[in-house]
């Protein structure tokens, strides 16, 4: 967001009357009066700045006029500057077509995201509720190894505070690395396989059909310059080596920060172990405040007590306080949440019993780890029983709770234990999570702690089996609002919130509740489609689909969506195959909604297979089932198969009448199979060539996917718009839409061979006819498995042809040469490059910024990144050291400004050296 937005945000975040609160009364009307007041303008500025009458303006806002023509309103959004997505929301909801609050929405969402990118690109990290204290030749160590290592381990103890070390590195490393940091938690996570998944859904990496959750996350970070803090790698130790290992080979501008126990011992590791806090020297006691330790006592305690002082009287016993808990940060927390009920004396005393207990049970532990087992457990033992049933059973939880989720576990009266809990530093104060809940978390040397007594006592079984009563409750009430058109998003982010729970629950509840676990599964199916999470789910589903008899309902449910999974892995065999076995269950028994489910996905898969005429036949039959039986859902598929088949034989005609049906099948179906059908219906009326109906439709379509945060329909919409807003002459709003659509397949790692056709019509429109063949030789080398639209083809012949005419024969092979040598991700560098700011027709091109200084051998590694090798690659076929490589990397990018390999291939782009 440009210009001035006074009174927008405050310290929370959100202006004092935020826009939640108008949503419903609010019209465009008040929409351009609350962009207007908050831009500091009057009406008649506003007017003056947009070159439109003051009536205008005061007709609008009165709601005498309630929608403004198209070009009134970009008027307005530029005189406002509003910068996209905001912009185009904001003309959409001039002309009648977006809702108001949706604007403000995501003025407030691009605000946030402001906000976090000037805090120092941090991505992931929760807010530091207290102040770091001390630790500055660890800061200063951790950030000077990450200059001279790719992969930095943080080694120590439980409690000896590693993730917060971390954390802090992070902020103040991030402004090296052109994407930032990011924050990967793998406490929560227990299954080892599960690692790569769990770091590519942090990152926002989507899983890709056919691809390893670790291929896809290292695809997707090899154009990226960032840091990759790993925290609590631990119990996952192998699997967290082997992700990095393989991280490192493939993705040469990436940094890993990790925390653990022990070392990940991959090759390059750097480690530094971290020593408990200074302590302060007992023969000087004057000078004990200046201690780390004794400092981090004081700040906490204030905490607790705020008329907590640290005078002479208590110095010296603070000072003997953490130089017997051996300065371990998390034991001198526990202790100084005690203060103001015991006193320092008080607790010294307490601390004094506890320690020389410990010291005679296990003589032979390092002194650190007893004094700290030894204040977890006096921190424990100062509870009254009910606290302590409670905290043993939310050490349970693998991340963070909701007090609801404490009571399901702990008994509804856990609340009061709760808040008690928080007050002792046994679980840190609640923060907000993706859904808009309040949560609470519990260190993990806590939560060991917790597990430990909770297994002492005989008591795990039943937390372990109360928490997946309460996950699969969230699981099958979110699945419910998932379906309806106005309960999607918040219960799409309530599982978001609630991931780590889920997992865990699942892994559990195969090895002790199959039930639960198919059950599980089947609530969790339609929020991993959602997520472009299911192909990663399939081994799941074939076990748990085993756990139901064949034909039953729950049976059914797991089937079809072990069936889509295959289909997103791009196993359109085993798809067709596992959809075929669905039908064949139920195919004796009275029409059901499960074979009309069935009969879509065989269509679905037929028809990727090529199988047209069989793929239209499933589809009839779907959609008579449907029908029948009164399957909306059903319908709608059955309707859209049979306007994908139409299509696919060139019945366009046909494929417009049937996706318009689809998308008014009357009933409450999942507001994200609408998305979807706005997706087809713009592509069958492109093929029509009925592009203003296709522009209306793609412009509603993108609007409810932009509210939704809907990733898998929105780059596709994006990418379509772009097309037509081509095709109306607005080649500025084209680019900008393209770039978008691009950055996000980029970013997301989901990408489709049609953007480069669609960039290739954009160069044709522009002047840039060379850059339009080499894209379009691009799409023809790289086109996966999606067919080729006829309409597609049919658009592009024409310019394609226009484009070599121009070029004459040796100039149109040649740019045919370069696009057909292209890989995935030079080509995608090289479209993202051509949908820059002002696309018009090519000039001459000067040399890239400090590209005349380079000598032959840094030109020839430019060329080399830009095909898309690694360091250990461009070694290999240059006969040099890696280490050789990066030196000479570091020297081209000191003197090009280049700091992401993605740069770096866009030089190499402009200056026609691939």
């Amino acid at each position: 967001m440009r210009g001035n937005r006074k009174g927008w945000r405050r310290a929370g975040g959100r202006r004092d009357d935020g826009p939640v609160a108008e949503q419903g009364e609010l019209g465009f009307g008040g929409l351009l009066r609350r962009l207007r007041d908050d831009a500091g303008l009057t009406q008649e500025e506003l007017a003056e700045a947009a070159q439109v009458s003051q009536r205008a303006v005061s007709d609008l806002e009165r709601g005498i006029n309630r929608t403004a023509r198209k070009d009134t309103a970009v008027l307005l959004a530029d005189a406002l500057n509003l910068a996209e997505p905001v912009r185009a929301l904001f003309v959409a909801a001039a002309r009648g077509r977006a809702p108001a609050a949706g604007v403000l929405a995501a003025l407030q969402r691009q605000a946030q995201a402001a906000s976090w990118a000037a805090a120092g690109s941090v991505h992931g990290f929760p807010a530091a509720l207290t102040s770091f204290i001390g630790r500055a030749e660890p800061l200063r160590g951790v950030a000077g190894l990450l200059s001279d290592h790719r992969l930095v381990t943080v080694t120590g103890p439980g409690g000896a505070g590693k993730t917060r070390l971390a954390a802090q590195v992070a902020r103040q490393v991030a402004g090296r690395f052109a994407d930032g940091a990011w924050l990967a938690e793998l406490a929560p996570v227990a299954d080892p396989a599960q690692v790569a998944a769990a770091v590519a859904a942090a990152l926002g990496v989507r899983e890709q059909p056919g691809l390893p959750a670790a291929e896809a996350l290292a695809r997707a970070l090899a154009r990226q310059q960032l840091l990759l803090v790993l925290d609590n790698c631990e119990h996952v130790i192998g699997a967290a080596a082997a992700l990095c290992a393989g991280l490192l080979a493939a993705c040469d501008d990436v940094r890993v920060l990790a925390t653990s126990r022990e070392p990940l011992r991959v090759a390059g590791e750097a480690r530094y172990r971290l020593a408990s806090l200074a302590l302060p020297d007992l023969d000087d006691l004057a000078e004990a405040a200046r201690a780390e330790a004794v400092a981090l006592f004081a700040d906490r305690a204030r905490d607790a007590d705020a008329l907590f002082t640290l005078d002479d009287q208590t110095a010296p016993a603070v000072a003997r306080l953490v130089t017997r808990l051996d300065g371990m940060p998390l034991a001198i927390e526990l202790a100084a949440a005690q203060v103001e009920a015991l006193g320092v004396t008080g607790l010294l005393g307490r601390l004094d019993e506890r320690l020389a207990l410990l010291a005679g049970g296990d003589r032979l532990a390092p002194s650190r780890q007893r004094s700290l087992a030894a204040t977890v457990a006096w921190s424990y033992q100062l509870l009254d029983e009910a606290e302590r049933r409670v905290f043993r059973a939310v050490s349970v939880f693998p991340a963070g709770f909701t007090l609801e989720g404490a009571e399901a576990v702990a008994g509804e009266a856990a609340g009061p234990a709760v808040l008690r809990l928080v007050d002792c530093s046994l679980l840190t104060p609640p923060r907000d999570g993706p859904d808009g809940r309040s949560r609470y978390s519990m260190l993990e040397t806590l939560r060991g702690y917790g597990a430990g007594r909770l297994a002492e006592t005989g008591e795990h079984d039943q937390a372990a089996a109360a928490l997946a009563g309460y996950a699969l409750g969230v699981a099958e009430e979110a699945a419910a609002g998932l379906q309806t058109r106005t309960g999607e998003r918040e219960a799409a982010r309530w599982l978001d919130a609630e991931d780590a729970t889920m997992r865990q629950v699942l892994a559990w509840a195969m090895g002790h509740d199959p039930e639960v676990a198919l059950r599980l599964a089947i609530a969790l199916g339609w929020w991993w489609f959602l997520r472009g999470r299911l192909a990663g789910q399939r081994p799941l589903l074939a076990e748990v689909t085993g756990y139901a008899e064949v034909g039953s309902d729950q049976w059914c449910a797991a089937q079809f969506l072990f069936a889509w999974a295959a289909e997103f892995s791009a196993d359109m065999a085993g798809a067709l195959e596992h959809f075929t076995a669905l039908r064949d269950a139920v195919a004796g028994r009275p029409p059901s909604s499960a074979l009309a489910d069935a009969l879509a996905g065989r269509s679905y898969a037929l028809r990727d297979l090529g199988q047209i005429p069989e793929a239209a036949e499933d589809a009839r039959r779907a959609l008579a089932v449907a029908r029948e039986v009164g399957y909306p859902f059903g319908e709608v598929v059955a309707l859209l198969d049979l306007a994908l088949a139409a299509a696919a034989v060139g019945d366009v005609g046909d494929a417009v009448r049937l996706a318009r049906q689809a998308g008014q099948v009357p009933g409450d179906v999942p507001v994200s199979i609408t998305r979807t059908c706005s997706v087809w219906l713009t592509e069958v009326l492109i093929q029509a060539d009925d592009f203003a109906a296709a522009e209306r439709v793609c412009a509603d379509g993108l609007a409810a996917s932009r509210d939704a945060g809907d990733m898998v329909n929105l780059p596709t919409l994006l990418a379509r718009l772009a097309l037509l807003e081509l095709r109306a002459g607005r080649a500025e709003d084209a680019a900008a839409h393209m770039r978008e659509a691009l950055q996000l397949a980029l970013r997301t790692g989901f990408w489709f061979a049609v953007y480069l056709d669609y960039c290739g019509q954009l160069c044709a429109a522009t002047g840039r006819q060379a850059e339009a063949v080499t894209l379009w030789a691009a799409y023809a080398a790289l086109l996966p498995r999606e067919e080729d639209w006829p309409g597609d083809s049919r658009l592009r012949q024409e310019p394609l042809g226009a484009a070599r005419r121009v070029l004459g024969p040796g100039r149109a092979r040649a740019a045919e040469e370069r696009g057909a040598a292209m890989g995935w991700a030079t080509a995608a560098e090289y479209a993202l490059m051509l949908t820059g700011p002002s696309p018009g027709p090519q000039q001459p091109q000067a040399p890239g910024p400090g590209l005349g200084k380079l000598s032959a051998r840094e030109r020839e590694l430019v060329t080399l990144v830009a095909q898309g090798a690694t360091n250990a690659q461009i070694a290999a076929q240059l006969f040099i050291s890696v280490r050789t490589v990066g030196s000479h990397l570091d020297r081209i990018r000191h003197k090009t400004g280049c700091r992401r390999r993605a740069d770096l291939t866009r030089l190499a782009l402009t200056a026609g050296l691939v």
